[in-house]
């Protein structure tokens, strides 16, 4: 399934130069990624790398760009501070393995049978939490586990960091770095020249912060990254796999390969639609990302998804063939294995500036707007996965988004219009009408309804506008024909109309009725 793709070729130097620009773009998030998320820098550029040179060769979806992605922060974040560092690798190969069987079975398609709601609500939630960790690590002060203590925390922190504006402590200094960053992203996305817009502003943001923060000799927080890559990985072993024991981390595993499924596919159909070339395989596409996590697991470092930021740069980069990708993972390799010395010139707080302006695009209104002309339910399920998720946990929030929607959609699949009219022209004729679905939740209103039948009425049930029908609906219309023969009450149930919805409980072109 993973085969039979067409070699990377054409157009090479078109690719090569859209790769360059996917470089930049990636290498400032995955080391911010990576420290968001609780981890050495090291261990993002390392799932950037993969993303890129495996992952990008076996990709289903031509331009689509894999790599650390913000929307797993939250989630790897409280895995290691629950249960460490080293419980990251074995839940990674676990959920890995999830996402190739998937991919291989052919169920890619029903990873993206998501109620947009809970998506973006998802996404908001994770953009809120990202927010209050990152705001703690401008500061150069640790994050909490819980974005409620990130949020009661914060007001303290910003008063100390407030009170050392003098330069004399390294919270404002930190602080002054972070902002700047933010500063500069916004207005090179809204003011950057025509002939420079390849350029992403989280690089320019990281690279005038960096400078700012060398020119002024401000003793801050900065990157710490191996000389050697090789130093950063860490192999799993027997013993870690052990700890899948744990049912908690086998929960976890399945959430993440969820989690990172649905990413992942949603961004692939968002990057179909932004160019001409060939669509995506999602069954491929879901396999190749099981290879990677796989391959991410194994060495310890970060999960990967298909992530919309870097793929979009890859194409408006004029990207043709999956060579961009891969071209973007040999970039990351070759600067991180010639130039460690220049990554650690950069501030912590600069990357944590570059996760906060990410994290409010993430929590972006305009997506509950949009969904406004849905009707109130999607918004509400909206806000209510994005609260749960800031006030409990990322999981929680999508199960309470989850079952928010099948309530919703039951709810909806319920629903059934009944309407009783007498015949103008024959005042002992009348037509039960339904439209929607009769189950037994309905019984009680349809019941309503049969009591103000007439006596001596002859009761025509058409049933062309019922979309469904139960046993117990049926049996209290023939139930209600039986008992009210004795009142000169007939019941009519329009025979073809039957034959289409109550498969076996009647022959064909026979009329059930009760006398």
């Amino acid at each position: 399934m993973l085969g039979n793709q067409q070699t990377p070729g054409r157009n090479l130097s078109r690719d090569a130069l859209a790769s360059l620009v996917v470089f930049l773009v990636a290498l400032p998030l995955c080391m911010g990624i990576a420290i968001a998320s609780g981890m050495p820098p090291a261990k993002g550029i390392i799932t950037g790398i993969i993303g890129g040179l495996v992952v990008g060769f076996l990709a289903g979806s031509p331009l689509q760009v894999s790599g650390p992605a913000a929307g797993l922060v939250v989630l790897v974040f409280d895995l290691i501070n629950r249960h460490g560092l080293e419980a990251l690798g074995p839940v990674l190969l676990l959920a890995g393995l999830m996402q190739l069987v998937a991919g291989l079975t052919r169920l890619g398609a029903w990873f993206r049978v998501t109620s947009p709601a809970v998506v973006y609500g998802m996404l908001a939630g994770i953009g809120i939490l990202i927010v209050l960790s990152q705001l703690h690590v401008m500061l150069d002060a640790k994050p909490a586990a819980s974005g409620l203590s990130n949020l009661l925390a914060f007001p303290g922190a910003a008063l100390t960091a407030a009170g050392q504006w003098n330069g004399s402590g390294s919270g404002a200094q930190a602080a002054l770095i972070g902002l700047l960053t933010i500063a500069s992203m916004w207005l090179w996305e809204k003011f950057r020249p025509q002939p420079l817009r390849f350029l992403p502003g989280a690089l320019i943001g990281v690279t005038l912060a960096t400078l700012a923060s060398l020119w002024l000799a401000l003793d801050i927080r900065r990157v710490e990254v191996p000389n050697n890559l090789a130093d950063a990985i860490d192999w799993v072993t027997f013993a870690d796999l052990g700890m899948l024991a744990n049912a908690e981390l086998v929960v976890a595993a399945l959430a993440l390969a969820f989690i990172a499924s649905a990413e992942t596919l949603l961004s692939a159909a968002a990057v179909d639609r932004m160019h001409n070339g060939p669509r995506s395989h999602f069954d491929r596409e879901l396999g190749a990302q099981g290879i990677g996590n796989l391959l991410c697991g194994a060495v310890g470092a970060l999960p990967m998804t298909g992530v919309i930021v870097r793929s979009s740069a890859n194409v408006q980069a004029g990207a043709t063939s999956r060579a961009s990708t891969i071209f973007h993972g040999l970039w990351l390799l070759a600067f991180v294995a010639a130039l460690p010395f220049v990554l650690k010139l950069v501030p912590v707080a600069s990357l944590a500036g570059v996760l906060v302006f990410t994290g409010v695009k993430l929590a972006d209104p305009k997506s509950l707007t949009g969904l406004k002309r849905y009707g109130r339910a999607p918004m509400a399920i909206y806000a209510l996965t994005a609260l749960m998720i800031v006030a409990t946990d990322l999981l929680t929030g999508v199960l309470v988004g989850f079952g928010l929607s099948i309530a919703f959609l039951a709810v909806k699949a319920a629903q059934l219009k009944v309407s009783l009219t007498y015949r103008e022209d024959q005042p002992d004729q009348a037509d039960l009408r339904l439209v929607g679905a009769a189950t037994f939740l309905r019984v009680p209103q349809l019941t309503k309804v049969l009591e103000q039948v007439k006596p001596g009425t002859t009761l025509h049930v058409p049933l062309e506008r019922v979309s469904y029908i139960d046993h117990a609906c049926m049996e209290l219309l023939e139930d209600w024909g039986r008992t009210q023969a004795s009142n000169g009450m007939r019941l009519v149930i329009e025979p073809k109309a039957l034959e289409r919805r109550l498969e076996g409980q009647a022959p064909a072109g026979q009329t059930v009725m009760s006398t």
